[in-house]
């Protein structure tokens, strides 16, 4: 059973949400202590949470980065603010995706379900499918030297890793299958998100520039192209075929 975290201080609009987390087998818990929500979202080892911006003390932006830097646990944000430049906030800050109010009950259970699919289910990296013969959770993507360990969620260039959420991870992924080759828009799209109808195109672009500091950290600053109209293409120096294994 799947377990959702409910950040969200308006106690209606949590009942609501727990109430159809639990209609559809998850269980539900909503955080009672705002000043602090990490004690409460440790202890209940959430698979996914959901996060309001608007809170008491601190803000979601601020949750989503203390999350981050333990845990690349899927994360949704709720919000009634429903400008473009909030949206790039939150997956700048370590977002998964946005959801607007009011909320669309149903259009919440698809994200939050693509969402477990991507992170947990048949499309997860390091999934019994990623494995490899003798069951190793070890998989791996290399392209040119870049290695992308699936089932730690690391990238490796040289000897330092950088550790990536799982947005970041699934289009490094995608770059990786075809090094030197155009990866486009719609396929980066598909690969991060299975509703692409609901998906700003502009959050695509905050993504990608995400996977590019996270190269930077690496000391690959220009590995990320764009080409113009199309989409785009990784590109390194001795790069070689991109291998599963």
């Amino acid at each position: 059973m799947y377990r959702i975290f409910i950040v969200e201080d308006d106690d209606k609009i949590a009942s609501i949400l727990k109430s159809h987390m639990d209609k559809y087998g998850f269980e539900a818990e909503s955080v009672t202590q705002f000043r602090e929500i990490m004690p409460e979202l440790e202890a209940f080892g959430p698979h996914l949470v959901l996060l309001d911006i608007n809170l008491p003390y601190f803000d979601g932006y601020y949750w989503c980065r203390q999350i981050r830097t333990r845990s690349s646990v899927p994360i949704l944000f709720i919000s009634a603010r429903a400008g473009e430049m909030d949206q790039v906030m939150a997956i700048e800050n370590g977002g998964d995706d946005y959801i607007t109010k009011p909320i669309h009950l149903d259009l919440l259970m698809a994200k939050v379900k693509s969402a477990l699919r991507r992170a947990y289910g048949e499309y997860a990296a390091g999934s019994v499918a990623a494995m490899d013969s003798i069951g190793s959770a070890q998989a791996e993507r290399n392209a040119g030297g870049l290695r992308l360990y699936l089932s730690r969620n690391e990238l490796e260039w040289e000897g330092q890793r950088v550790e990536l959420t799982k947005n970041e991870q699934l289009l490094a992924e995608c770059l990786m299958k075809q090094p030197g080759e155009i990866a486009t828009r719609e396929q980066l799209l598909e690969a991060l998100w299975d509703d692409v109808q609901f998906v700003d195109d502009n959050t695509l672009t905050v993504n990608v520039t995400r996977l590019r500091r996270k190269l930077e950290e690496l000391g690959l600053a220009k590995a990320v192209e764009t080409v113009r109209g199309k989409g785009y293409k990784l590109t390194l120096a001795g790069k070689e075929e991109g291998t599963l294994r």
